[in-house]
């Protein structure tokens, strides 16, 4: 394979992709936010209190999607040996610990005026509170454990566990009784939610993830540089 830090375009790449994102990020940012609070309506139900869903439900997609992508680059890591993908996942595993405690807290905000309480131990919220332990361990074993290749095992070991949690986070207002409703999008199927609410979803959704695109090349620069500067990987 092509030895990935000797080839110093690399940080060319990561620097016009950072500079790219910046150039974009702020415009989408305010699109989205004016979507999001000005021109999508409220809830004939929920009122205003319904807008918490444009953070809530984009941080938990993105809390599921990357410790999914966590889970199979750790695996193709320990099973080729391809130590690239464990600085990827190193460099993910913060942003989707941050975001699942994004999704957890602006739940709870949101469900005191829907259920009448910020807190229950329903089947979706514990295993999203196990998921936000799977990662604060992911990200523990490699501060904790010097030894580069016993870290990588055991924090393989802990992302498969991990990604068992994924489909009962998904599928656990269908197979228990929660205060949860059922997913109102569906990439199978008709979507219940209107249209006039799943755009500005859509495009804060797209917003959140340029500015975890953005904070992953930084964090993916930095940890290239301190590796270069140990010489800790001759090839990946």
């Amino acid at each position: 394979m092509i030895n990935f830090f000797h080839n110093s375009n690399i940080f060319i790449w990561v620097e016009k992709l950072i500079a790219f994102i910046n150039s974009i990020f702020f415009a989408v940012l305010l699109a989205a936010l004016s979507f999001a609070l000005i021109f999508s309506p409220p809830d004939y139900l929920q009122g205003d209190s319904v807008r918490i869903m444009y953070v809530h439900v984009p941080a938990a997609w993105i809390s599921l999607a990357s410790f999914t992508c966590i889970a199979l680059l750790s695996i193709l890591s320990f099973i080729f040996k391809i130590k690239n993908f464990t600085l990827v996942t190193k460099s993910i595993a913060p942003i989707g610990f941050v975001f699942t405690c994004i999704a957890i807290v602006t739940g709870s905000i949101w469900g005191q005026p829907t259920w009448g309480t910020f807190w229950a131990w329903d089947a979706r919220i514990t295993s999203m509170v196990l998921l936000g332990i799977f990662y604060f361990v992911f990200i523990a074993i490699h501060k904790l454990i010097s030894k580069e290749e016993t870290a990588n095992k055991v924090a393989c070991i802990v992302a498969i566990l991990g990604l068992i949690n994924i489909p009962i986070i998904k599928y656990s207002v269908e197979w228990w009784s929660t205060l949860h409703q059922p997913a109102s999008i569906k990439i199978a199927g008709s979507s219940t939610i209107h249209s006039s609410m799943l755009m500005p979803l859509l495009l804060m959704f797209f917003t959140l993830i340029l500015y975890c695109a953005l904070i992953f090349l930084m964090k993916y620069k930095t940890e290239i540089i301190r590796i270069k500067k140990k010489n800790l990987y001759r090839k990946i």
